[in-house]
């Protein structure tokens, strides 16, 4: 089957649509080799996962998959040379104003989580709009993870609830599972049912590391730019075979 016999607009048929998940997380990860692969500078390949990851995530709504979680920045990938840092800070700023009508025609609510406060000004002010101005669409979310550290947002959790429990707004006893949730980046969102992660690597690289409890991972050699609709569709049918019990006996 080839990536144009999968259509981008509608299901395709041999999924079965009671068994989509509604929450996919990517890591996009491979972008500097499939740019290394061809000889070209690493931020042609962020250039090209940008345009897949719009790819996808239009399928995701046109399939009804209901969440997107896109792995964007890491607070680890500060340590990368300053020139590629400088030149992913513009790229989002840039998708940003170039994007954000078709998102909001569309019916995508965009969301960002992880520490804004370290990124340029006016990257804050279009993350700060676009959410504002999506903030009422209900076809997808799609969560867009920058200057994220899953440890770090956990600590965060952590800390805030210590703060209510030392001034007497919280009792210990009644701190569990589902309070330390609301108090995470992705409070508004289920759990991802599905991980995908590009590039062959074994790891969650400090991703979603409480919210993936029981998500499914599905790893492909594929680079991130090349992880076409077909790809996608590859990853979903491998999911849908998956026999989730939770720990359960079935």
């Amino acid at each position: 089957m080839t990536a144009q016999l999968i259509s981008t607009t509608s299901t395709p048929i041999n999924l079965d649509l009671k068994k989509l998940p509604q929450h996919v997380a990517i890591i996009m990860d491979g972008n500097g080799r499939w740019a290394k692969q061809r000889g070209l500078p690493r931020i042609e390949g962020h250039r090209k996962g940008a345009n897949t990851l719009k790819e996808i995530l239009r399928t995701c709504k046109n399939w009804g998959i209901k969440t997107l979680t896109a792995y964007a920045f890491s607070t680890e990938n500060w340590g990368r040379p300053l020139t590629e840092v400088g030149f992913l800070m513009g790229l989002f700023e840039r998708l940003l104003r170039q994007e954000l009508q078709e998102m909001k025609e569309e019916g995508v609510r965009i969301r960002f989580i992880g520490d804004l406060s370290p990124l340029p000004s006016s990257l804050q002010q279009e993350i700060h709009y676009s959410m504002t101005e999506t903030q009422h669409n209900q076809t997808i979310n799609f969560n867009v993870a920058i200057n994220y550290g899953s440890r770090g947002e956990i600590v965060k959790a952590c800390r805030h609830i210590a703060e209510k429990v030392a001034q007497g707004e919280l009792a210990p006893e009644s701190i569990n599972e589902d309070l330390i949730s609301q108090y995470l980046y992705t409070s508004s969102s289920p759990d991802p049912d599905l991980l995908i992660r590009t590039s062959g690597e074994m790891r969650l690289s400090n991703f979603l590391l409480w919210q993936m409890a029981y998500t499914e991972i599905y790893v492909t050699d594929t680079f991130w730019p090349d992880f076409d609709v077909q790809q996608f569709h590859k990853a979903v049918a491998t999911y849908q075979k998956r026999d989730r019990r939770f720990g359960k006996i079935v």
